[in-house]
């Protein structure tokens, strides 16, 4: 038994050797290309703290930048010091499509929701779900290098709607 795993670590170190070598000698040396992701660039703009303080309450977007592929987005309304609505977004390039998965608690079995990147200009994302109940479409709109507009709209009880929420970035 010692002979025989004796015998294939030395097939093994020779097998080792033997490939460094061949592929040191006929090879050229592999330079790794560092992925990039172009599609995450895209919503550079949305990376700070967004807010809108009215008579309603408080709306607070945060966004930070978790890697290169990924950002990180907290939404809240606070109407005095009760939190009433809040969602978590993961931002993320898959490939070359950009998805906005958002989870709201007590909402679709806890899930995640992604929508996908259909539209996009410097200033201006549209992500859509078409099988999600409501909102079907998410777009973000930057007004100014410090104003966005974020609207949700599609149809809800056989009628269209839409909802916009103007922010100021003080981040």
């Amino acid at each position: 038994m010692k002979k025989t795993i004796y015998a294939l670590a030395v097939l093994a170190t020779l097998g080792i050797t033997s490939c460094k070598e061949a592929h040191d000698s006929k090879l050229p040396p592999v330079e790794a290309t560092p992925k990039t992701y172009a599609e995450i660039k895209k919503a550079d703009w949305f990376l700070g703290r967004w807010e809108n303080n009215s008579k309603e309450g408080n709306l607070s977007e945060i966004w930070t930048k978790e890697n290169d592929s990924t950002f990180h987005g907290e939404s809240y309304f606070v109407i005095g010091k009760d939190t009433v609505f809040g969602e978590s977004v993961k931002l993320w390039q898959k490939e070359n499509q950009l998805i906005y998965e958002v989870s709201v608690r007590n909402q679709n079995n806890e899930k995640p929701v992604e929508f996908a990147l259909t539209n996009s200009s410097d200033k201006q994302l549209i992500f859509e779900n078409p099988k999600h109940d409501y909102p079907n479409k998410i777009t973000y709109n930057q007004i100014t290098k410090d104003s966005i507009v974020a609207e949700i709209s599609g149809m809800k009880d056989g009628k269209t709607k839409s909802e916009q929420f103007a922010m100021k970035k003080v981040q």
